[in-house]
């Protein structure tokens, strides 16, 4: 009885670990600003610290768009997001959250 007990109680780990995975994020961004946008940052809401330039060491141009794609293992789907436009433009650091599972796209405006 004790084997039984084991095999259903992996049946059930493996389960429950196949469904938690998490799936990428994938949307495209668009520049809908007349400013070249230089960095963007992505967080899971609830994270305290900014994660890595999405960018490096690209920028995404006034009317240009560009798919990404957020793998970073997480189940979580609400996203902080921040937008740094180059340096003389006349466009504030912007911020916005979003559930990126439902979006396909995001335009950032000025």
């Amino acid at each position: 009885m004790k084997h039984i007990l084991s095999a259903a109680g992996l049946l059930a780990a493996t389960f429950f670990t196949t469904a938690a995975q998490a799936e990428d994020l994938v949307f495209t961004l668009t520049n809908g600003t007349g400013s070249v946008l230089t960095r963007f940052f992505t967080s899971p809401v609830g994270v305290d610290d900014w994660e890595d330039d999405v960018f490096g060491e690209h920028v995404l141009q006034p009317g240009e768009s560009v798919k990404l794609t957020i793998a970073d293992g997480r189940t979580q789907c609400e996203y902080d997001m921040r937008f740094e436009f180059e340096e003389g433009s006349n466009l504030d650091t912007t911020e916005d959250t979003q559930n990126l599972c439902e979006m396909g796209s995001y335009t950032i405006h000025e």
